[in-house]
Order: C-alpha cells, then sequence, then structure tokens
C-alpha cells in the first residue's frame, strides 16, 4: 500500500510517499526556518502562513518524486497533535480534502509517535518492544511501545524541553538561534569537565526539567561577563551539553531497567546531536541494551514518519 504522509505541526511542510511502511519513496520538506531566525524562535503566525502558501507545491513534489499517480495512493496519514495550533489546522484540513476526494481513508496521528517510528524506516534492525525517547525543540518525552498501537508514557518534561533549553542557552550566549547545532559545534572545542552543571531532580524519577539548568548557565555568564571569550563560552557549551545529554541517558537507561526491555530507540531533533549519539550507543553497548537512532534526515519534522506509522495505525 502506498501511504501519503502530511506533517505541519511547526514551521515544517513536509509530505512524503511511503510504501508498505519501510520503502520511503518520496519525502520533501519545506521549513519557514529562515523566517523565524530573527525574532529567535518559532513565530505560529508566520509558520501557519507559510504552510497554506506551499502544502499543495510541497504535496505535488512528493507525489512527482514517488514515481506513482495520486490515484494509487491508498491512505491518507496526517499529524493531528501536538503542535501550533494554526499549523496543525493547515495540514489537517488539507489531508481531509484530499482523502475525501480521492475516496481513501485518512489517519490522525500523535506527532511524537511519529518520531518513534521514524527509527522503523527502510532496513532498520529495531524491533518491538523498545523505550522510545523523543527529544526536540518542543518536547522531551519517553516511552514504552509494546506495539504501535499500544504506547505507553512514561516520563515528560516538566517545563522546557530540551532542544528548547539548547535554544535559550544559546540566546544567553548571544549565539543566535536554533541554538543545538550552534551549541554542539562550540562543544566540541570546549572542556565538558570545566564547569558543573545539572539538571533539576524530578519527583517521577522518568520526568525531565530542563529549566534549572539553563538558569544556572544565565546566573554563571552573570557572575563571568568580564571573562567572557571563546575559549569560556566552549566551556559552557561542552559543559551544559555534557549534563544534558547525562541526564537523558541516565532516565533512558532506568526506564529499561524498570520495563526490562533491551531496546532504546530515540528520536526528534536533538537525535541529530552528535554527542548524544555516541555516548547513548557507547554506554547501551556495555549495558547489553541494542540503540537506534533515525539517520539524520529523519530526526527533523518530517512526513516520511507520519506515513509509514499510518500503514501501521489504518
Amino acid at each position: 500500500m502506498y501511504v501519503l504522509g502530511i506533517e505541519t505541526s511547526c514551521d515544517e511542510t513536509a509530505a512524503s510517499v511511503v510504501e508498505n511502511g519501510k520503502d520511503v519513496l518520496s519525502n520533501v520538506v519545506s521549513s519557514s526556518l529562515r523566517f523565524h531566525a530573527k525574532y529567535g524562535g518559532i513565530i505560529p503566525e508566520i509558520a501557519s502562513r507559510m504552510q497554506l502558501e506551499t502544502i499543495t507545491q510541497v504535496t505535488q513534489s512528493a507525489i512527482r518524486e514517488s514515481g506513482i499517480s495520486l490515484r494509487n495512493i491508498g491512505l491518507v496519514s496526517v499529524t493531528s497533535s501536538p503542535g501550533l495550533i494554526g499549523s496543525l489546522l493547515v495540514g489537517i484540513s488539507f489531508a481531509n480534502s484530499l482523502a475525501l476526494s480521492l475516496g481513501i481513508p485518512l489517519v490522525e496521528l500523535n506527532h511524537l509517535h511519529s518520531h518513534i517510528y521514524a527509527n522503523f524506516l527502510g532496513n532498520s534492525k529495531a524491533r518491538l518492544p523498545v523505550i522510545a525517547l523523543v527529544v526536540s525543540g518542543g518536547h522531551t518525552s519517553l516511552f514504552y511501545v509494546k506495539s504501535f498501537k499500544e504506547i505507553e508514557p512514561l516520563g515528560e518534561t516538566q517545563d522546557d524541553a530540551c532542544g528548547e533549553a539548547f535554544d535559550k542557552v544559546a540566546k544567553i550566549l548571544g549565539l543566535g538561534y536554533p541554538g543545538g547545532p550552534i551549541i554542539e559545534k562550540l562543544a566540541k572545542k570546549g572542556n565538558a569537565k570545566k564547569i558543573k552543571f545539572a539538571c533539576s531532580g524530578t519527583k517521577n524519577p522518568l520526568d525531565f526539567s530542563f529549566s534549572g539548568i539553563k538558569t544556572a548557565v544565565l546566573y554563571y555568564v552573570q557572575r563571568h561577563k568580564n571573562e567572557m571569550d571563546p575559549k569560556l563560552r566552549a566551556d559552557i557549551c561542552a559543559s551544559f551539553q555534557e549534563a544534558v545529554v547525562s541526564v537523558l541517558l541516565q532516565k533512558a537507561f532506568l526506564a529499561c531497567s524498570i520495563k526490562r526491555i533491551k531496546s532504546i530507540v530515540v528520536g526528534g531533533g536533538v537525535a541529530a546531536n552528535h554527542c548524544l549519539r555516541q555516548r547513548l550507543s557507547e554506554e547501551a553497548k556495555i549495558k547489553g541494551i541494542s540503540a537506534y537512532f533515525p539517520p539524520l534526515s529523519f530526526c527533523l519534522d518530517n512526513a516520511a514518519m507520519v506515513a509509514g506509522l499510518g500503514y501501521k495505525r489504518r
């Protein structure tokens, strides 16, 4: 079965055709990120306006690149939550209209569940059940995935999401937006042991909190503003990244222990972070746990993961 996926939860407008939940025939993504950069964050009105203007062209491109005809599509799959309300409405309305005009079913999906499925596209060796860690600009969550229709939430952020904390720390340091790639790049030049930052504790041991470490970086920068130079900025980035990655690993492995699961999959934009990928892979190997990450092209928001999961949920 050919499934058309539509993704418009944030600033991306994406469409993809996936065959039988595995083979990605096309994956087209248009981002309005450059229009948000000067504001230091996503402006919902700009995002939904751009999506309204581009969704038809993006979908046409996805169909054309897939090499199949629109009439061969057997299912439309679309992100319905969570996300920016205006952006979601663009995608849902378009997907509903298309499915109705073609006389085919429509499946609405949770955006975070789609990020989990990104690990199962193509020739992935990942097998259920798994512990899933979803880390992005808006969400940081842990799930127990027994099947693609049985996904149990285990923990979530109580304040800032992981990616959001990266963005805010980058702003504190005057590095620009988005903050994740910039901090990762500078962290490679810094000493991760130079400054001891730590994430706040949580009542539920599988929940996350990143607002405290963001504030700790702010106070540190204020105390050392007269000493700030490229080397110190790099040390701050490395030490901040080290603390964040450490808590992600600690809680992911704790979830594996609680649920007695030997596999972890990671999804979301922060899954592209090299430090996270390397450390999780190394520590998982020591613990006898299999760790999986999506290809970099499927870490950020995309419609292939939506189409793939749609096939499983049909």
